[in-house]
């Protein structure tokens, strides 16, 4: 039988974790919305929900996504550091179906969404949130070209 160690759970400082560990929880925080958005959206099929929100949550897309976030300066100096701190953390799995640039970049991507829930930033993830939502069904990130 396994045992799950009970764990109590504290405030965490999100500059004490490293970029991989603030990714991992970034990942989950974006693909939610990114889900409700699409099943608010009327997409209900799971083979089309997946299918859409390749869209939104490939490294690919990601990548392009936190270029162009850069690229507006809409990011904070707090946010640029910590997207760096992610693209640049030693990674220990292999990017599947993409670079090993663009799996990078997707990191610090995720990074910053998983650095601003340990801060309890909702209103900036909601910011971005729609903004990458917007950029993404607006054609926004189409000239970039990542593999």
């Amino acid at each position: 039988m396994n045992k799950v160690k009970k764990l109590v759970e504290s405030a965490v400082n999100p500059d004490t974790l490293n970029g991989q560990t603030l990714a991992y929880l970034g990942d989950a925080v974006y693909e939610i919305a990114i889900r409700q958005h699409l099943i608010k959206g009327g997409i209900v099929k799971p083979q089309v929900l997946q299918r859409q929100a390749t869209h939104y949550v490939s490294a690919k897309a990601q990548a392009a996504l936190i270029t162009k976030l850069q690229d507006e300066n809409l990011l904070s100096s707090d946010e640029i550091a910590t997207f760096k701190r992610g693209r640049n953390s030693k990674t220990y799995t292999k990017a599947k179906n993409t670079s090993l640039a663009t799996y990078q970049l997707s990191t610090g991507f995720e990074a910053v969404w998983g650095y601003l829930e340990l801060l309890n930033k909702t209103d900036r993830i909601t910011e971005l949130n729609a903004w990458c939502i917007k950029t993404v069904e607006e054609g926004g990130i189409d000239q970039y070209d990542f593999k």
